[in-house]
């Protein structure tokens, strides 16, 4: 077999594997409903079930990168994807949401090992820089397939069979991946791989992942109890104790000092702007569509494609815009595009009798957006700093927007259940049990509109015009809290890069988160 030939079976296990990143992020939201009926789960556990999987891949992306130095690309790689395979089945037979729950976790370090291990292959297996290019275009595109079509493939396959196989089938991919992985992957090491920064690691997954449970648990615990103040204490501990751990170690994972860079900074917080509000509502639209809007699975997988879609056919109008402007521009145009998206999806929730079409204008506009800012935005984080630290660059890029992600899930459940309860208050005044409004507006949250209320004032029928006006108005809540602060993020990208015009960027690598 020639090189050509081992290239093109190598690039096909690396955009498999995307694939199946991918389709994991986007692909779950669309059975989240399902999954509250059959394994009896409660909001907060769906919010887990998405997650404990980008919470995991955060633990694992610096490590990977070393790891797979020293003992081999190949290597590493591959036993990420028979991970991901076994982690998948686990998945796909878990009897409860907490075996679910674990599974995802497990499966997220899985998948964010395989997604870091496949940037180290296409790099080393391309030597010729515009073959490289090619490769690197052609694997985004894929990651974008897997993301954009996710919702589709997974109301189909709860269409067809059941939702055990939106897990399931990754094992059979994951085997192919192997196949393809030991034929045409070629073995590489770096001889002078970098010591593990585990106190590093360590301290950043312990923030988030405290940051997360402060926000999911806090309105059950009470924001200003013991256990929660507890709780937020040693988060910022340690959030201290990690920038504090960077600066010390002489090769951190994070080094702060490429912030002073203002086309780096300028393009993080594109990256965050993504992550704080388009892909962490994908978690809760299904449930706006299925709920609020009486979709099936199919029509819901469907309806999202125009939320997912144009992403995919933007990147060429933000690449064109970026050679004859800036990224100063085209970065924080893609975040007010988003911003834009989401408020003319509020609007359009707020009409009586609101269908699909009232939304779906929004979704297309935010989508939009994201296509504009996600090659400018990758291009530039790797691009603006010496070719040298390139790769700590593109760690703190996907760092960025994995932990904004996992922390928005959260933020916009929050404020999902506050506008619902809100808007149960205004409906029911003569209820005063807050807790088991709280309850009822979590149940609405998760899909179960259930239409009596048990309470001390005995059970209480709740109408289901009630329940849908809640619903709406909790997304309402949510779209503009989306809207705004992306509005924010793109006006603080746009003061970061300067005056000056950012230099040019013509890398071909794109990103899919």
């Amino acid at each position: 077999m020639n090189q050509a030939s081992r290239n093109y079976i190598a690039l096909g296990a690396v955009c498999l594997a995307s694939l199946m990143f991918g389709l994991e992020i986007s692909s779950v939201p669309v059975i989240l409903p399902t999954l509250e009926h059959v394994l009896q789960a409660d909001f907060k556990d769906m919010q887990w079930i998405m997650n404990a999987y980008t919470i995991a891949c955060t633990t694992v992306l610096m490590a990977t990168g070393t790891l797979a130095d020293r003992f081999g690309r190949r290597l590493v790689f591959a036993i990420t994807v028979i991970a991901f395979g076994v982690t998948s089945l686990m998945c796909g037979i878990a009897p409860n949401t907490e075996v679910l729950i674990i599974g995802r976790f497990l499966q997220g370090m899985a998948g964010g090992a395989m997604f870091i291990c496949s940037i180290a292959i296409l790099s080393n297996q391309f030597d010729d820089a515009k073959a490289r290019g090619n490769a690197f275009a052609i694997w985004g595109v894929i990651a974008g397939i897997g993301l954009g079509f996710g919702p589709i493939i997974g109301g189909m396959i709860v269409a067809l069979s059941a939702w055990q196989w939106v897990f399931l089938v990754h094992a059979p991919l994951a085997l192919l991946c192997l196949g393809l992985t030991f034929s045409g992957v070629e073995e590489s090491r770096d001889p002078q791989a970098r010591k593990l920064d585990l106190l590093g690691i360590a301290t950043l997954s312990a923030t988030v992942l405290g940051l997360t449970f402060y926000i999911t648990q806090s309105a059950d615990l009470g924001f200003l109890s013991p256990t929660a103040i507890g709780i937020a204490a040693a988060t910022l501990v340690g959030l201290v104790a990690f920038v504090a751990v960077e600066r010390l170690h002489p090769h951190p994972m994070f080094d702060f000092s490429v912030f002073r860079i203002r086309d780096f900074s300028g393009a993080i917080v594109g990256c965050i702007g993504m992550n704080f509000s388009y892909w962490p509502f994908m978690v809760y639209l299904p449930i706006y569509f299925t709920v609020g809007l009486g979709y099936d699975s199919t029509a819901t997988g469907l309806a999202l494609l125009a939320y997912t879609v144009p992403f995919l056919v933007m990147p060429p109008v933000a690449q064109y815009l970026l050679l004859r402007t800036s990224a100063r521009t085209v970065i924080p145009l893609g975040l007010f595009t988003i911003g834009l998206g989401f408020i003319g999806m509020w609007v359009g929730s707020r009409i009586d009798g609101a269908s699909g079409l009232a939304v779906l204008p929004g979704a297309l506009i935010a989508g939009i957006g994201l296509g504009l800012t996600t090659t400018p935005a990758t291009n530039m984080t790797t691009g603006s700093v010496p070719a040298s630290r390139a790769g700590m660059a593109s760690g703190i890029d996907t760092s960025a927007r994995l932990i904004a992600l996992a922390v928005n899930i959260a933020v916009m459940g929050f404020v999902l259940v506050e506008g619902i309860l809100s808007g149960l208050r205004s409906a029911l005044p003569a209820v005063d049990d807050t807790g088991q409004l709280r309850m009822l507006a979590e149940r609405i949250a998760a899909g179960g509109a259930t239409p009596s209320l048990e309470g001390s004032q005995g059970a209480l029928e709740v109408p289901a015009d009630v329940v849908h006006a809640a619903l709406v108005n909790g997304f309402g809540w949510v779209m503009l809290y989306s809207g705004i602060g992306v509005w924010v993020l793109a006006a603080i990208s746009f003061a970061l890069f300067g005056a000056g015009k950012s230099a040019d960027v013509t890398k071909a690598e794109t990103s899919a988160i």
